[in-house]
């Protein structure tokens, strides 16, 4: 039986792999907190890139608008006539106020 086959390690050999383990845990700690980093700011830039972020409301503001065309078009007509009813109301008014002021 040689050396290398004995069961008893030195103390030297198993703190060689204590020491190791712990290296390659802090590889494996820092990798993982650096793709914590990355998708953290990759986050606060979709939340601070406000033309992405109209980009992407008016998608689903289109889409939503889109299934309503789809699935209720005299809903869809009474809120279109109900926009321009308001709108036409304020120019009025803007209008009125103008006016009388002269």
């Amino acid at each position: 039986m040689t050396a290398a086959d004995a069961p008893h390690t030195s103390k030297r050999t198993e703190k060689e792999r204590e020491r190791n383990l712990t290296r390659v845990q802090a590889r494996v700690a820092s990798e993982q907190a650096r793709a914590d980093f990355a998708s953290t700011l990759n986050a606060l830039e979709d939340k601070l890139n406000l033309p992405k972020q109209a980009k992407r409301k008016t998608r689903v503001l289109k889409a939503k608008l889109e299934r309503m065309a789809d699935e209720a078009p005299g809903t869809l007509l009474a809120v279109a006539a109900g926009a321009i009813a308001v709108v036409g109301v304020g120019v009025w008014l803007i209008v009125r106020a103008s006016s009388s002021d002269d």
